[in-house]
């Protein structure tokens, strides 16, 4: 009997081409199903062509897209979350409220860290 998956069975090239089909997947459904992502979104389309403005080094202006960066990738997580909680079940329970507000929590930190990191570098 195999213990792997049977979606695990694609190499090489083919392989890649399902990883890039299931990334916009992803970014499709988080898109058109969570208004958090689309508000970071739109945080990010203002944020990031910003940092082309600032009298700034190269290293802060990477510093300051991959802090901007960071917070899709923590909505992305929080997203997957909470549609894996509601999938299991929708009824209430403090351990799926905990999953759920332990991911926008985590979410909250990543605002922090941009409007910190971009408070640090611009008022210096």
């Amino acid at each position: 009997m195999d213990q792997y998956s049977p979606f695990k069975g694609k190499t090489g090239l083919k392989r890649i081409l399902n990883a890039a089909g299931y990334s916009f997947a992803g970014f499709r459904a988080a898109f058109q199903n969570e208004a958090a992502f689309r508000q970071i979104i739109f945080l990010n389309i203002i944020l990031i062509p910003l940092t082309f403005f600032f009298r700034i080094s190269p290293a802060e202006q990477a510093i300051m897209i991959i802090v901007c960066l960071l917070s899709i990738i923590v909505e992305l997580f929080n997203s997957a979350i909470e549609a894996i909680v509601d999938r299991v079940s929708l009824e209430k329970h403090e351990l799926s409220k905990n999953a759920k507000d332990m991911g926008s929590a985590a979410q909250l930190v990543s605002l922090v860290i941009i409007f910190m990191t971009w408070a640090i570098i611009l008022l210096k």
